[in-house]
């Protein structure tokens, strides 16, 4: 198994789940878009990962937000409302009898294209939508392991090209970072921002421990990830100082604690970067933190926010 803040357990029932192109559900097998989708072409799309907790979407209005700021940034007009996005997507879950441990991937590209171009006048459909649930549950390895991160030579970008906190099908930088990462040993890659200080990983959002503080980045060079979000909202509700702010590498290889935040894995601690061991391994604070982002999770489900 390949170790990482994505293991999930084997779970047999993926093999035949049924997945939603447009308003279509195709058994997994025959669930296919044409090689003219601008996604495929050039990268031009948006996507949201949600996780199904005991029949809730998990912080689906985030989800939502974060989808719907994402189009507007790119100018693509979602031809659909939220409350029909939800339907689909429950529609999907239905069609697969899922109610827990569900990993929910939603894909939104701006169409099919005449021909192989970045244009978008050159777009003959509407946008194309596909949905992917699958029966996941995290592995508990990397929770209670750890991960191993190195950091790679690939700088999170600048905001005038391509803004960092956009969710969007472009993520070769990200990849070409964790093939760094990969080669190093690691397991993934934590990446510097244009100035030189810590960011985020290339698929998760980094925070450190320093003393009876939790450090992260300051938010303008990173995904704004969902949990990262709600962990920075459990320390401000149980008076744990989070400060959001510029920090380097020298600050990280001294921390007393170091984790890494994300939709599917939660918190996962983390115990080596840079072939350095971090802190003292007992991950006190982010099992403390984790309970708390959990508790977070139990009081959406509870409020029916989906």
């Amino acid at each position: 198994m390949v170790h990482g803040t994505h293991n999930a357990t084997p779970d047999e029932r993926n093999e035949h789940i049924k997945i939603l192109v447009n308003d279509e559900l195709l058994p997994r097998q025959q669930a296919k878009i044409s090689v003219f989708d601008s996604g495929y072409l050039v990268g031009d799309g948006i996507w949201e990962a949600l996780r199904l907790h005991h029949g809730c979407l998990v912080f689906l209005k985030e989800h939502m937000d974060r989808l719907w700021a994402g189009a507007a940034a790119i100018g693509l007009n979602i031809p659909f409302s939220r409350q029909e996005l939800e339907s689909k997507i429950n529609r999907v879950l239905q069609a697969n009898d899922m109610h827990d441990h569900v990993h929910v991937r939603v894909m939104l590209t701006r169409g099919i294209k005449k021909t192989p171009s970045q244009d978008p006048r050159l777009t003959i459909s509407g946008p194309n939508l596909v949905i992917i649930a699958e029966h996941k549950k995290a592995s508990t390895e990397s929770r209670d392991k750890g991960i191993k991160l190195f950091t790679s030579t690939i700088r999170r970008g600048a905001p005038d090209y391509l803004d960092p906190r956009l969710n969007c099908h472009s993520k070769l930088h990200e990849v070409q970072a964790l093939v760094q990462a990969i080669e190093a040993g690691a397991d993934e890659a934590l990446m510097l921002d244009i100035h030189g200080f810590v960011s985020t990983c290339n698929a998760t959002n980094f925070f450190i421990v320093k003393g009876n503080e939790v450090w992260t980045s300051t938010g303008q060079y990173c995904m704004n990830g969902i949990t990262r979000g709600k962990v920075i909202e459990a320390c401000e509700k149980n008076n744990i100082v989070c400060r959001q702010k510029d920090f380097s590498l020298f600050d990280v290889y001294s921390a007393d604690e170091a984790f890494v935040t994300g939709s599917f894995g939660g918190l996962t601690p983390v115990y080596e970067i840079d072939g350095r061991k971090i802190g003292n391994q007992t991950f006190d604070q982010c099992n403390k933190l984790r309970q708390l982002y959990e508790s977070l999770i139990e009081e959406d489900v509870r409020n029916g926010n989906n």
